[in-house]
């Protein structure tokens, strides 16, 4: 039995979203990346190009910067493989809307970033498809300086454990290698 969530977590260039790729290739051909990262400079324009460039030219890409469960349910297209690319940039976007035109519906409270991952999980766990939720784990490095770093790395870091808490699998990618926290080896 394939898990039909999984979470990769790893630190900035550990092999998440290569091992992702190669994973959702397996698993099928019908493969639908969901991107949340904005092009809001050249060093992320470039960062994106890499990975369109990374991604076979037959998967769909749905970009999409904060609302992902809600375009998640409307999709129209059945799919094998559904990659989250990434939780981490998903965060980070509700956090600046939040702080640029007082998003509502964001708090970085436990309560609300765990609902939160429960609706995402749950969009993703709607259809047929395997999903693939790629984050990053910032809690390992040191206390960042400034308020809103820490507020961040705390959000992302309760993020991670409400999203594993609802995964079939968490993997965690070290220098490349995959690690099984918790769940099957792989999805297939």
């Amino acid at each position: 039995m394939s898990p039909a969530l999984m979470l990769i977590l790893g630190g900035a260039r550990s092999g998440k979203s290569a091992w992702a790729i190669a994973n959702a290739a397996r698993c099928g051909e019908r493969v639908l990346v969901v991107a949340t990262a904005e092009p809001l400079d050249e060093d992320m324009s470039a960062r994106i190009r890499e990975h369109r460039r990374c991604r076979p030219p037959e998967w769909d890409t749905l970009e999409e910067p904060r609302r992902v469960a809600e375009r998640l349910a409307g999709l129209e297209r059945d799919y094998d493989v559904i990659v989250l690319d990434c939780l981490t940039m998903l965060l980070s976007n509700w956090m600046l809307a939040e702080r640029g035109h007082g998003d509502p519906q964001w708090s970085d409270d436990r309560a609300a970033i765990a609902a939160r991952m429960s609706r995402l999980a749950a969009a993703l766990r709607a259809r047929a498809f395997r999903s693939m939720v790629i984050s990053n784990e910032v809690g390992a490095g040191i206390v960042p300086e400034s308020e809103v770093a820490r507020r961040y790395r705390d959000a992302l870091g309760h993020a991670n454990q409400a999203l594993a808490k609802r995964a079939d699998c968490v993997v965690l990618m070290v220098a490349g290698i995959p690690v099984h926290v918790k769940g099957a080896a792989e999805i297939r």
